[in-house]
């Protein structure tokens, strides 16, 4: 049986560390939203040959360890049913260590994708719990749309949707070190939080500009100086064309921006997409497509 699916990209609305935990991970408190930017996932099932992964992206793997193999991998372990040879093959979309859960994002659509095609029948948030194994981002990318994430990102509470707005996305050309990130919080007495409950809030109310006023993630404020210089430009670029709110998304460097117009997120798009080769226009969306 064959399956084409999508994986769409998350962004942290907002994004706080808590603490860290006896067992060595954080706990975090997220407002998490889920764009229509998505990888392309075609599924085969029944192929003979055992477990096949490709992806368009050479350095990524194509074994077990890309998470969307091991989510396959988990799945049938964890049901008993066998797709007798399994073909994987990832268009990437979404860029890759971008603060956007893009691996994430492609282990939760195969885990739906053979729920459903291997008649495994777990629900929604069955296959969330099940996704924890995987990776803290899968929960999430198998619940989708709006919703808050607490824990290492396993406990999860659907929230009211954001209501429906584009969004210009914009990855600077570095990486950053998520380790590094997490020491660095652990290193210092953090001066400012998001207001989550108001975000929270906000949502209830429909209220679309009451949350862009409300993104923060405590991560942008323990960047490296040269990084966190440019995530800061970036940002202050989008709120100059247009945007309600921008952010940085998850440990970054992804900076993101909230429109209610389609002109000025366009303009902002076309701006940004001069300097930053991975810049993208898309829309927030709701449950994962």
């Amino acid at each position: 049986m064959k399956q084409v699916v999508l994986a769409p990209a998350k962004l942290n609305l907002t994004l706080d560390v808590l603490g860290k935990r006896p067992d060595g991970y954080h706990d975090l408190r997220m407002v998490m939203q889920s764009v229509e930017l998505a990888d392309r996932i075609e599924l085969e099932t029944g192929t003979g040959r055992g477990l096949e992964v490709r992806t368009d992206l050479s350095f990524l793997p194509n074994n077990e360890k890309n998470l969307a193999a091991a989510a396959a991998l988990k799945l049938q372990e964890r049901s008993g049913k066998r797709a007798d040879g399994l073909s994987i093959a990832i268009e990437k979309r979404v860029p890759v260590c971008a603060g956007m859960g893009g691996g994430s994002s492609d282990a939760a659509a195969v885990l739906r994708a053979l729920n459903e095609g291997l008649g495994v029948g777990l629900s929604r948030m069955e296959l969330a719990a099940l996704g924890m194994e995987v990776g803290s981002d899968v929960p999430y990318c198998v619940l989708g749309g709006t919703a808050l994430a607490e824990g290492r990102g396993e406990r999860l509470t659907p929230l009211p949707a954001l209501p429906r707005c584009h969004v210009v996305i914009c990855k600077p050309a570095f990486s950053i070190s998520t380790p590094e990130l997490f020491r660095a919080v652990d290193g210092v007495k953090l001066r400012c939080r998001p207001d989550t409950e108001g975000a929270i809030a906000a949502l209830r109310d429909g209220d679309l500009a009451g949350v862009a006023r409300r993104m923060y993630n405590v991560f942008a404020d323990v960047l490296p100086a040269r990084q966190g210089a440019e995530v800061a430009e970036i940002r202050t670029a989008l709120v100059n064309y247009g945007a309600l709110g921008a952010s940085m998304s998850g440990t970054g460097p992804t900076v993101f921006g909230l429109f209610d117009r389609e002109d000025l997120a366009r303009e902002a798009w076309k701006g940004l997409r001069a300097l930053y080769r991975d810049t993208f226009l898309t829309r927030t969306s709701g449950e994962d497509m």
